[in-house]
């Protein structure tokens, strides 16, 4: 993966929002509840589709899916879409690029960590389709979890495992102003 260089991305009007935390911590139901509330022009960029889907690439240091990340957000907030990265993001390895990301965004950006422990990723993990539970096991989840793996320097609200899903989203459509700025039909 070669450095992308940095360059200041989005508007003042455009809000960026990183949605990080373990498997099963309700990251992609966040981001699903905020384009339901929000409506269209609000892009959606999961670690998982991009690094399972797209590239069917391993999480590891230094992996292509962390720049492809980055060009997708940097590219939807160019193009005036509000932009929600949320997945798993290990600190230590996409730190570095969220970081260049929020600082280079000119828009209101928010970061969130979602905060829930072990036990309750796996009741959670519990209920999701049987053909999924097959492919990630309650191991898978053992293994992947790190407690608290927050971005260093405190840029991130830690929302912890009390919070209902639509109390999280009305928290965040609040928090990012996402609540006073009109869609746009795209």
């Amino acid at each position: 993966m070669g450095n992308v260089p940095r360059v200041i991305v989005g508007a003042e009007e455009t809000r960026l929002v990183v949605l990080r935390g373990n498997s099963a911590s309700g990251k992609s139901s966040v981001a699903a509840g905020l384009r339901e509330r929000f409506g269209r022009n609000l892009a959606l960029v999961g670690q998982d589709n991009l690094r399972r889907i797209v590239l069917r690439e391993r999480d590891r240091p230094g992996a292509a899916n962390i720049g492809l990340i980055d060009m997708t957000a940097r590219y939807a907030l160019s193009a005036g879409f509000h932009t929600v990265v949320e997945g798993i993001l290990y600190a230590d390895r996409y730190g570095a690029m969220l970081e260049g990301l929020v600082r280079d965004h000119r828009g209101t950006t928010c970061c969130y960590y979602l905060d829930v422990p072990l036990q309750e990723t796996l009741v959670r993990h519990g209920t999701k389709p049987a053909e999924y539970r097959g492919q990630v096991t309650d191991e898978h989840l053992r293994e992947w979890f790190r407690e608290r793996d927050l971005l260093p320097g405190g840029i991130e609200t830690v929302i912890g495992p009390g919070s209902a899903l639509d109390v999280t989203v009305d928290r965040i459509m609040r928090e990012t102003g996402l609540d006073r700025v009109p869609a746009i039909d795209r």
